[in-house]
């Protein structure tokens, strides 16, 4: 049980979700490039947007990634390649943050959803059910750090002929069956958003592909459909990767392994410390699962009983826990139009209800993870 002693150890901040003042407490390195990137003038699509591209392609076991403006145009613009537009269906998880649905929306697609199970994944068993004449893709979203059940996904979509793009926002160098998250479809979309695994100062997108024509096209999109200077192939967008990220992009991925065992390591201490603690339910996830697999824990998921109380509870002991997501996306207003009736997603429902989120980055100390601990069954009376 926490006492005075511990609660005067955890100042306001100190438990708090993000760790970006630590991770970029020392960045003379970044301003060194930075300077030199000024003197080049190099700013647009250039040499370190190229040097970034093959530094995270190795990182997350890809053959081509490309830089975008952001996680949600590293996954509308391989639907785009996909040729997906008005018409169309995208099958995708209701479980998920909004920029999954807002990625599909803004191709012209239908969105659809299907449930999730209990490793907060698509379920697989319902997406057959959920395949339509019109349907052109499959999206599975890895969220939280952990992995959709991508070997039955795969054939699911080889058995349709149907595509699949990942949304690996929040899962980079998450593995199942030895195979990194965002390479098991035709492409993957990642974010290096500020609290993502990697970050940069502002808002960045990667996609990963084997596929190079996907790569081609991808790269197409991203600046405007433009084969050269003077010759545009097709209709694209502006959403090139800036060199002013790409620099703290270079800086930050190269420190990616680092960051997911800091992670991994965080959150086999709060296993132990929740494991006796019968209104805590721990998830069964991937890392659990045997050799090969990997969760990489962007946010420390469990079930919780009483879990608005114990949020409430946390936060007036200095413990930034969140919920993610407290809303289920399908009754959120701006897709009530897709007419999903309440309780259609019961296991979404029931996460939203019961899941809480605490903070497990590579920068929280023991003291500040047995803080939380303690926390935690305080309010149960441990």
């Amino acid at each position: 049980m926490a006492t005075d002693a511990d609660r005067n150890a955890a100042s306001s901040t100190q438990v708090r979700y993000s760790p970006l003042e630590q991770q970029f407490a020392d960045v003379d390195e970044i301003f060194d490039e930075l300077r030199d990137l000024v003197r080049s003038t190099d700013f647009t699509l250039g040499k370190v947007v190229g040097e970034f591209e093959e530094m995270f392609a190795a990182a997350a076991g890809s053959k081509y990634a490309i830089g975008v403006g952001s996680g949600t145009d590293a996954l509308k613009v391989p639907l785009k390649a996909l040729g997906i537009g008005p018409g169309d269906e995208v099958i995708t998880a209701a479980n998920t943050f909004y920029a999954t649905a807002g990625a599909i929306a803004e191709t012209g697609a239908r969105i659809v959803f299907v449930d999730c199970d209990d490793t907060f994944g698509i379920d697989p068993d319902l997406i057959e059910a959920a395949i339509t004449p019109r349907t052109k893709a499959i999206m599975p979203v890895h969220l939280a750090g952990d992995m959709a059940n991508m070997t039955r996904i795969t054939e699911i979509s080889e058995k349709h002929g149907l595509p699949v793009v990942e949304d690996a926002c929040q899962s980079l160098l998450a593995k199942e069956a030895g195979r990194p998250a965002g390479t098991w479809g035709i492409a993957g979309g990642f974010s290096m958003h500020p609290l993502k695994i990697i970050n940069v100062w502002g808002d960045a997108g990667v996609i990963v592909t084997d596929d190079p024509e996907m790569d081609r096209m991808c790269r197409l999109l991203r600046n405007h459909g433009l084969r050269n200077r003077d010759e545009m192939e097709i209709l694209g967008y502006n959403t090139r990767l800036d060199s002013v990220q790409a620099v703290v992009g270079k800086w930050i991925v190269a420190k990616v392994e680092d960051i997911v065992a800091g992670r991994i390591k965080a959150a086999a201490r709060y296993d132990a410390g929740f494991r006796d603690v019968p209104e805590i339910t721990l998830p069964v996830r991937r890392a659990e699962k045997g050799p090969g697999e990997r969760a990489v824990y962007l946010n420390y998921v469990v079930y919780a009983d009483r879990r608005d109380e114990l949020l409430a509870h946390c936060q007036a002991r200095s413990v930034d826990a969140k919920v993610h997501y407290p809303i289920p996306l399908y009754k959120q207003d701006a897709l009530r139009h897709l007419g999903y009736e309440d309780g259609a997603f019961p296991v979404t429902d029931r996460h939203a209800r019961s899941i809480i989120s605490f903070p497990a980055d590579q920068h929280k100390s023991t003291a500040q993870q047995d803080y939380l601990i303690g926390v935690v069954r305080e309010f149960y009376g441990r």
